[in-house]
């Protein structure tokens, strides 16, 4: 299976929005362009934890919650739609939310990974109160952040109980 990259004729190429929306492209792979952009939080989010620290990762996940915000929202009004799956800054803010507990810890940051793809994608209560019920950009973010949260908690009780 290849690896396919296309940004729609419809989008502005030039327009930061669509940079942040998709996490500097990470949307525009396919398939699976949410666990793209994951992979793509992951790695930036262990760049950050590395290079800054903790608190800066703590920061930025906020800068990056609502920079997603006003970025998710210009990018479905360019696309007429809502909520597009070329859209992952939301997975980037889960997922270092996700990997909070673990950082540092390689092996353990993979299994926050897959950990928030599978409840990104499953989508259990209340993740699936956000991505159904919230209307706009506020849905697009709000169910990967409790995704995100709810990954957290189950990174910390498994260290507790290792």
């Amino acid at each position: 299976m290849a690896l396919s990259y296309h940004i729609p004729d419809k989008l502005d190429k030039k327009q930061p929005y669509i940079w942040l929306a998709s996490w500097f492209g990470c949307g525009f792979i396919s398939p699976a362009p949410g666990t793209w952009g994951s992979l793509g939080g992951l790695l930036s989010g262990a760049v950050i934890y590395i290079l800054a620290g903790f608190y800066v990762l703590c920061a930025a996940i906020i800068i990056v919650a609502l920079i997603g915000l006003w970025s998710a929202d210009k990018f479905d009004k360019a696309m007429d739609g809502h909520d597009s799956k070329m859209i992952v800054i939301d997975e980037v803010a889960g997922q270092w939310i996700a990997m909070l507990s673990v950082l540092g810890n390689p092996a353990l940051m993979f299994i926050s990974f897959i950990a928030f793809r599978f409840f990104d994608i499953l989508k259990p209560w209340p993740v699936s109160f956000f991505d159904q019920e919230v209307k706009g950009a506020a849905g697009v973010m709000g169910d990967d952040i409790i995704a995100g949260f709810m990954v957290l908690i189950c990174m910390m009780g498994l260290q507790f109980v290792f």
